[in-house]
């Protein structure tokens, strides 16, 4: 690997990092900024939104609020990267927090990422991105 690619593949990284760190602290207009103006996102493999970035914002901004906590934890991504286009598949287990105290409930979903990247003019930017369900279970837990 060169210089170029090696910086590139750091920078996918860091992106998909950062979108799963948005979505957990729900900060809607840094993670709208990850993405290209005429990014597809698809969520329907849980049940989610298929759409734009804008139609995904409003989604997520619905949604989110009914999990008291969640946190995407990632595996390491494989990355192909084809000049200024890439692609990735990362593995995610994903534990949400329904309810809090002795009433709460853990869901987990337990799913792929498939990213599409392109390179812009401020960066690497999320193209596409579609979940791919691995599996999803409830568990009781306590806050």
């Amino acid at each position: 690997m060169d210089v170029q690619e090696l910086s590139d593949r750091a920078e996918i990284a860091d992106l998909i990092t950062r979108y799963t760190r948005h979505l957990d602290q729900r900060q809607w207009p840094e993670l709208g900024a990850l993405f290209t103006a005429d990014a597809s996102i698809d969520y329907g493999a849980f049940g989610g939104s298929v759409g734009g970035v804008p139609e995904t914002l409003e989604f997520l901004a619905g949604a989110m609020p009914r999990f008291a906590k969640t946190q995407h934890m990632l595996g390491l991504p494989h990355i192909e990267i084809d000049g200024d286009r890439a692609r990735a598949a990362t593995p995610c287990h994903n534990p949400m927090l329904l309810g809090e105290g002795k009433d709460s409930k853990v869901m987990v979903c337990s799913l792929w990422y498939h990213h599409e990247f392109a390179r812009t003019p401020g960066g690497w930017r999320i193209a596409s991105l579609r979940e791919e369900r691995n599996f999803m279970h409830m568990l009781p837990g306590e806050s």
